[in-house]
């Protein structure tokens, strides 16, 4: 018997940065079968367009704006037209990564350096910044981090970096937003979407992940939604400044 989705969104306005395909659009679809009111974003109109005609055929009440989370005009253009639609913003979900090299640290350029830092934490702060104003009192915000951050290394070691300072930014805004807006993060493991394909498209590198789960499997997008929808919704009113490893069980400690 198929499990029925919970509504437990409804009247909720959420945006997702990064919500055309893989993590972000399974989130984004999550939240609006939950009954959300959906803002879907990414760089490109085509992509997000296609994104907004698959959740509309879902029964979503879903608007579409191109977004480069690093252009300032186009984060103030998420936040405005948002606004100017739906009145509020209640859920925010930061999404948006680059992994532009899999350099060693020592050995990477300070351009890679700049734009891992900018698009993986810079940019969810401005954002933020412009979001701060409109976010009810009850709000929910999400950074969507890594099993990475916990063991940066090999491929990904400076991305993983990245994502550690996100498990110290959910700390650090849930004590700056308190007691109005929630701040917590998902830590997902090893998904194969497009973003993880240099990872996940190798069967025998897929085969040693799986084995260093707990469960013997990848992770879903849909297991990364549910957690996400968890903790946009009031199930998880008590729960502020933490971050839900949702990995099968690999080891996640700092």
């Amino acid at each position: 018997m198929e499990k029925k989705t919970p509504r437990r969104l409804e009247g909720k306005v959420a945006i997702v940065t990064a919500s055309t395909q893989g993590i972000g659009f399974g989130i984004i679809e999550r939240l609006g079968l939950e009954g959300a009111s959906v803002v879907v974003s990414s760089r490109k109109q085509a992509n997000v367009d296609e994104a907004v005609e698959k959740l509309k055929s879902k029964g979503i009440d879903a608007y579409g704006i191109v977004c480069h989370v690093s252009n300032a005009q186009h984060r103030r253009n998420l936040v405005e037209k948002t606004v100017q639609k739906y009145g509020k913003i209640d859920i925010v979900v930061c999404n948006a990564a680059a992994n532009p090299s899999t350099d060693p640290i020592l050995s990477s350029k300070e351009a890679i350096l700049d734009k891992l830092w900018e698009i993986n934490v810079k940019s969810s702060i401005l954002l933020l910044q412009d979001m701060a104003p409109h976010l009810e009192k009850g709000s929910s915000v999400i950074f969507i981090t890594s099993i990475a951050g916990f063991q940066p290394q090999g491929s990904m070691a400076m991305y993983g970096v990245t994502k550690t300072a996100l498990l110290g930014l959910t700390k650090a805004l849930a004590a700056e937003m308190a007691p109005d807006t929630r701040v917590n993060a998902v830590a997902p493991g090893f998904v194969p979407t497009h973003f993880a394909s240099f990872i996940t498209g190798n069967s025998a590198v897929r085969e040693a992940i799986e084995e260093k789960t707990l469960l013997n499997r990848l992770g879903t997008t849909g297991d990364m939604a549910s957690a996400a929808a968890f903790l946009a919704s009031d199930d998880s009113s008590y729960i502020t400044g933490e971050t839900l490893v949702v990995a099968g069980g690999m080891p996640s400690r700092l």
